[in-house]
């Protein structure tokens, strides 16, 4: 199912302009939503109402014809790029040339993203192109709300990051614990944050996902919550898992949390669990299309505030506590709208968001429980199926 793209055109013409361009490489998730196209080097790439185009250098030619959404694909040596670079600088010689192919689409004005870069845009208006930044990102907002195609693909990099939260939970359990309370692996070596990684990443790999990296982290380092932990991991403390990979073939992501304990939990740690729980389902009993991310953050808000925990929202300058939002949306990045935070837009069907809630203080640790939902007309979807549970035997 094509995505509806019906908003753009109507952006184009509320402003006034001919199309919407890009120069970037696969990194841009706005451009390849569009073209379905990437490449490791910057590409030029146009959406008009009428067709989208791509002008790639002669390495990427046959790839973008076989791979992209491409209605028109062309070469710069279609347009003398090396005959141009003779008579100008190569800068100049690209303007030139990316002016003509606008030229050929019938382009005399495009919008472009924020990241578009600096120098593209004063050399497309050397050519009296008119380039105007879109302050609405409008594209993105489009990206937000997933067909049923794209659900299925996040859907599909779940079952690996559940697959992988699976192998980091069996070693955990697996584990021996030596009298400083150290785990150990079957073989007697130590099981520390960067074994357990690197045995995620193969269990992705071998479900053809892959990822940067990945959170691990045991106590002390468990209460920064982007901490992507090191070293030996202990018993009786929190080790968060959170698990964000990006499957190879469709580029889509998926995001899940669970914080495990190898041990026996004090009451402070059982109680931190619990309420965190509680949390996320407060946080879910409100979602669906027409709430809000704000409303959704502020149930999580409510939850902890009532259990006498601070949060940066009731108490701006707090480093414990709950100190970040609710969740964020999911997709070709593992963070994009909408905003599930103060001031969070309203939510829709289609929406891909996360729930993740955490508590954070050095003297006792972190945790963090992280579902990822599809929003629905009348509640929504978990795309998760594993279980929230915290001590593993």
């Amino acid at each position: 199912m094509d995505p509806d793209l019906s908003a753009l055109d109507a952006f184009l013409d509320e402003e006034g302009l001919d199309g919407y361009a890009f120069y970037d490489d696969e990194s841009n998730s706005d451009c390849y939503y569009l073209t379905g196209f990437g490449a490791p080097d910057p590409f030029f790439a146009v959406y008009t109402p009428d067709e989208t185009a791509a002008l790639v250098s002669s390495l990427e030619y046959g790839r973008a014809k076989k791979e992209g959404r491409l209605d028109r694909v062309a070469r710069l040596t279609d347009y003398d790029l090396q005959e141009k670079r003779r008579e100008h600088s190569a800068e100049r010689a690209t303007e030139l040339v990316q002016a003509e192919f606008l030229a050929d689409l019938g382009c005399e004005s495009v919008a472009v993203g924020r990241d578009f870069p600096v120098g593209t845009a004063d050399g497309l208006r050397n050519q009296d192109v008119s380039v105007v930044p879109d302050e609405e990102g409008v594209v993105g907002d489009i990206r937000a709300v997933k067909t049923d195609e794209e659900v299925d693909n996040v859907r599909t990099a779940q079952r690996a990051n559940e697959a992988a939260m699976a192998r980091a939970e069996e070693l955990v359990a697996e584990a021996t614990v030596d009298d400083d309370g150290v785990l150990h692996r079957p073989d007697g070596e130590v099981l520390t944050c960067e074994f357990v990684k690197q045995e995620i990443e193969i269990s992705l790999l071998r479900h053809d996902c892959a990822l940067d990296e990945t959170i691990v982290a045991c106590g002390e380092n468990a209460a920064d919550p982007h901490d992507r932990g090191s070293g030996p991991i202990r018993a009786d403390e929190f080790v968060i898992v959170d698990i964000f990979p990006k499957d190879k073939a469709t580029k889509y992501h998926s995001d899940m949390t669970r914080t495990f304990l190898k041990g026996e939990p004090s009451e402070t740690q059982r109680e931190w669990y619990e309420v965190t729980d509680e949390a996320r389902k407060a946080a879910l009993d409100v979602v669906e299309a027409g709430a809000t991310g704000d409303a959704v953050n502020q149930a999580v808000i409510d939850v902890y505030q009532d259990a006498g925990y601070p949060t940066i929202f009731t108490d701006p300058g707090t480093e414990t506590g709950f100190i970040h939002s609710t969740g964020h949306g999911v997709g070709l990045d593992v963070h994009e709208g909408p905003a599930v935070s103060r001031d969070g837009e309203e939510l829709q069907a289609g929406h891909i968001i996360t729930i993740e809630p955490g508590l954070y203080d050095p003297a006792v640790g972190g945790v963090r429980i992280e579902d990822i939902v599809v929003v629905t007309e009348d509640g929504y979807e978990n795309l998760v199926d594993y279980p929230v549970e915290l001590v593993v035997d």
